[in-house]
């Protein structure tokens, strides 16, 4: 142990020499490590971040979609394409009959223009049913939501998403009652949602959302056609049941290939296996900032070797062997790489410190090991090069070095 002290003391000290150089050299490594840390944080984030979204919606839902979205796993496969059937309201009401179906959600959608209060947003209409706010937990913060009687007789009422009611009315309180115009159109405002946040990331989806009765929506939605249903099961254990169910009712009208019906774990599984390649590609890219910070380091070490030749040479005389001489020059390698590993650590979570309020991410602590790990790696192994040529030199070649 006294050994291992010595020699790190000593590389700390020739390190010290030299502090600016010490600091450049080690900026490649910093730069490296805090960008695929950063990375790894922005990818974690996003992926937590969609998981809570979808909880948040329950975890009983599934989603029935047009065309073949799932690969033959189970997974969802995005390759294919978001063609297939429209699904219309016998759909609706066939897959309501299911008895282990406590909701059926359908949604049709499209981007309007929205104006109240000299405001103007563009924003997302779901034509929807009274379902849509208990089964998908949207809670009403202001007012009330429409019902199955607004549903019926084509009300011109809407309920908005919090974030939309606040950018047009500067306050959300005060959309209630007001009037709104969608497209020209004038609806009556009725309802304001609990803002459902996420930093702009997917939360948008509901807080800057209208919803407005399916049947009322009609009026933008010509074709009666629904771009999705959202199924809630009464339970978990019925969700596989209830899967079936819908599969065996839209069959009596459509192909096998014209619909899919995915349960939540199966968008889950989905995003996890594409955040994994998005990360494993961005972590790459970062990585490239490492292999420069350690070319940087060699470099830097060759050049050290060259500079001290006459102090190898009597060190070397005075009976320090190669492996002293390997083990000095490796230890320095080490400790530039981790000063830029635990510097660039440093630097990442204070950048993730400062964008949480706006952007969901995190380190976790497979991230901080990585880090160091990836940093002493570097270290040793441009390291070991310079190191091996010091090792090598002829002490008497070295003394008579100028």
């Amino acid at each position: 142990m006294t050994y291992i002290s010595f020699i790190l003391k000593s590389a700390f000290s020739d390190l010290l020499r030299n502090k600016l150089r010490t600091a450049l050299t080690s900026l490649g490594i910093l730069i490296g490590v805090s960008s695929v840390v950063l990375l790894l944080g922005f990818g974690l984030g996003l992926k937590e971040y969609i998981r809570q979204q979808f909880e948040s919606m329950g975890t009983n839902n599934i989603y029935v979609m047009p065309g073949n979205v799932l690969g033959e796993g189970g997974g969802m496969d995005m390759r294919s394409s978001f063609g297939g059937v429209s699904f219309d309201e016998k759909d609706y009401i066939d897959l309501k009959k299911i008895r282990e179906v406590t909701y059926v959600i359908p949604f049709s959608m499209k981007t309007v223009k929205s104006e109240a209060n000299g405001n103007t947003e563009y924003s997302s209409l779901y034509g929807t049913s009274e379902d849509v706010f208990e089964g998908l937990n949207l809670k009403v913060e202001d007012g009330i939501a429409f019902d199955k009687a607004n549903v019926n007789k084509r009300s011109k009422v809407v309920v908005l998403g919090y974030k939309l009611a606040k950018e047009l009315y500067n306050n959300s309180q005060l959309a209630l009652d007001s009037k709104i115009r969608i497209n020209d159109m004038s609806f009556k405002v009725i309802g304001v949602l609990e803002e459902k946040g996420g930093g702009g990331l997917g939360g948008d989806q509901f807080d800057m959302a209208v919803y407005m009765p399916y049947k009322s929506a009609y009026v933008f939605n010509p074709d009666k056609d629904f771009l999705e249903m959202v199924v809630t099961a009464k339970d978990e254990e019925s969700v596989p049941i209830v899967k079936n169910k819908i599969e065996e009712a839209l069959l009596k009208r459509y192909e096998e290939e014209d619909f899919s019906v995915a349960e939540q774990t199966e968008f889950l599984e989905t995003i996890s296996s594409i955040f994994s390649i998005l990360n494993l590609g961005l972590v790459g890219i970062g990585a490239i900032s490492l292999l420069v910070g350690g070319v940087g380091i060699m470099n830097i070490m060759y050049v050290s070797v060259t500079e001290r030749i006459k102090e190898i040479g009597i060190r070397r005389a005075i009976g320090a062997t190669k492996k002293d001489i390997l083990s000095q020059f490796l230890a320095e390698s080490v400790v530039l790489s981790l000063f830029g590993g635990i510097a660039g650590l440093a630097v990442a979570t204070i950048v993730i410190l400062l964008i949480q309020p706006y952007f969901p991410a995190y380190i976790d602590a497979l991230s901080m090991i990585i880090a160091i790990v990836v940093s002493s790696f570097i270290g040793i192994f441009f390291g070991v090069f310079p190191a091996r040529k010091a090792a090598n030199l002829s002490p008497m070649d070295a003394i008579r070095y100028e």
